[in-house]
């Protein structure tokens, strides 16, 4: 029988109580509902995995070679950033000789510019590194032997040691085009015809030493030390033609911007603008 009343089915056993009463549905039981204690057991698990593997990463082995990766990867990069630096910024040099004194000194470190030549152009005074453009090196520097030799190598060559074993520095006299000539009535060295001033020349020293007149050729400059009486620049190995005694700019590795060693000498270096600002282009 099915009463209708009050919109509740009957239908089969009716369940006692008033009609009108609400039954709530029960909570499941059995093995598909998780009860608290087996939540309870799955935490501690789970703490407990977790506390094993802070134990193991801090066992004094894997302690060790994780900090060996980690010193290895920053040393990697240490180098890498070296080279780069070395390669297209800037890269450092030791002073081997007398030619540039009082300006540069036997042991001092400088910093050369790899933008000069380059983005920068090159101007008269500038103070470059350039390789030996044709046996200027008469009797090159001996070369580092042994363990020690190679690992100097190495280290010149990431960047991280001074080079300059075999290298020259000078200073900047004449660019592509340009007339020098030693000597006006004066004594000093003219670039299209206009005498210079140079303070920068070793003092008592003179700049006479040789005469000559050249223009440079293209793509070339005339470089000459400081110390002119103990400099072989490019006065001593010009043929007359000024191609001999010039410097190929595709040999110059950069311009000398300052010196960084020793700390009593530390400082930039001047191209002397106030020199060179009246000579007229070639």
């Amino acid at each position: 029988m099915t009463d209708h009343r009050d919109g509740v089915s009957t239908d089969g056993d009716a369940p006692s109580g008033p009609p009108d009463a609400i039954r709530l549905p029960r909570a499941p039981t059995g093995s598909g509902a998780p009860s608290t204690s087996s939540a309870s057991g799955a935490g501690e698990r789970t703490a407990a995995r977790v506390a094993q593997r802070e134990r193991r990463a801090s066992t004094p082995g894997r302690r060790a070679g994780r900090m060996l990766r980690e010193t290895a990867i920053v040393v990697v990069v240490a180098l890498v950033l070296s080279l780069l630096i070395k390669t297209f910024v800037a890269q450092s040099f030791w002073i081997p000789s007398e030619s540039m004194e009082n300006t540069l000194v036997p042991g001092d470190r400088v910093v050369v510019s790899k933008f000069t030549p380059g983005p920068f152009a090159l101007k008269r005074g500038d103070i470059i590194v350039f390789h030996d453009p044709d046996h200027w090196l008469q009797e090159p520097n001996a070369k580092r032997t042994g363990v020690s030799g190679a690992v100097t190598s190495v280290l010149q060559w990431i960047g991280l040691y001074p080079s300059g074993d075999n290298d020259l520095i000078k200073r900047v006299i004449g660019l592509p085009g340009d007339h020098v000539k030693c000597c006006n009535t004066r004594g000093q060295i003219t670039v299209n015809g206009v005498g210079l001033s140079e303070p920068y020349i070793y003092p008592g020293g003179g700049t006479d030493q040789k005469t000559f007149s050249v223009t440079v050729p293209s793509g070339r400059v005339w470089v000459m030390g400081d110390n002119r009486g103990d400099s072989s620049d490019s006065r001593f190995h010009d043929d007359g033609t000024g191609r001999t005694g010039s410097v190929p700019e595709s040999d110059i590795i950069g311009r000398t911007d300052m010196i960084v060693w020793p700390v009593n000498r530390m400082g930039w270096l001047s191209n002397y603008p106030s020199t060179f600002d009246k000579v007229p282009k070639p």
